[in-house]
């Protein structure tokens, strides 16, 4: 059983969501890139996730509890003491940064409460993130491309390529494969036939659909849409 519930309104531009999740049987969850880092308390104690550039296939047993916070794309900023890209396709135990000490420490009890207050705290201590990284993420959805976007915000392609690298822990190119293969998931899982998934998504073709999805996931389009 998976649930989310909004953020506090303070924290929405930083914050997607929080999550808790039980899993009712064993077996493997397949974690997919969405452009998002998180910081989850699960059976075997508190570590951040991502950001991911592949798949990252997660062993469940019947029972096994999560709880976590999810940061926007591009919106965790400093709040883990390491530049993103030391976290890229990683899952780091929170005990070996040197931040939110006092999670590491306390009682589970409510585990969620404690990340919250956590998490808001180092949002308050941090510097606000850098804008560009929001306006990235909204031209790639809007279908603009790299070098669009680079003239668009004044930069230049490298610039904007060390701003994406701060921000989200990879370079724009991958961001954009990224938010361009979440849209055509959100597509065919709402039905949409997979010759127009590829054509609104913004890909060449239905190969090339295919090949990027299976490059980003594993599997292929029609097992991730199920």
């Amino acid at each position: 059983m998976y649930e989310e519930r909004p953020p506090a309104p303070a924290f929405a531009d930083r914050i997607a969501c929080e999550w808790s999740s039980v899993s009712d049987v064993g077996g493997t969850l397949l974690v997919v890139p969405d452009g998002c880092v998180d910081l989850i308390w699960g059976p075997g104690g508190l570590f951040v996730a991502g950001p991911d550039t592949g798949p990252v296939p997660t062993p469940m047993r019947p029972g096994d509890a999560f709880t976590g916070i999810r940061f926007k794309p591009g919106a965790v900023g400093e709040v883990f003491g390491v530049p993103l890209d030391w976290l890229r396709d990683q899952r780091v135990p929170l005990a070996s940064l040197d931040v939110m000490r006092q999670l590491t420490e306390s009682e589970p009890g409510d585990r969620l409460a404690a990340v919250r207050e956590a998490v808001i705290g180092r949002l308050r201590e941090t510097t606000p993130v850098d804008r560009t990284t929001t306006a990235l993420v909204a031209a790639l959805r809007a279908g603009r491309t790299v070098r669009e976007v680079a003239r668009d915000l004044g930069y230049s392609e490298r610039q904007l390529h060390r701003r994406a690298v701060a921000g989200f822990g990879y370079p724009p190119k991958t961001l954009q494969r990224i938010v361009r293969f979440q849209r055509a998931l959100r597509l065919a899982r709402s039905g949409v036939p997979f010759a127009e998934v590829a054509a609104r998504a913004g890909y060449t073709d239905q190969a090339h659909l295919s090949h990027d999805v299976k490059r980003l996931s594993g599997v292929s389009l029609r097992h991730l849409a199920g």
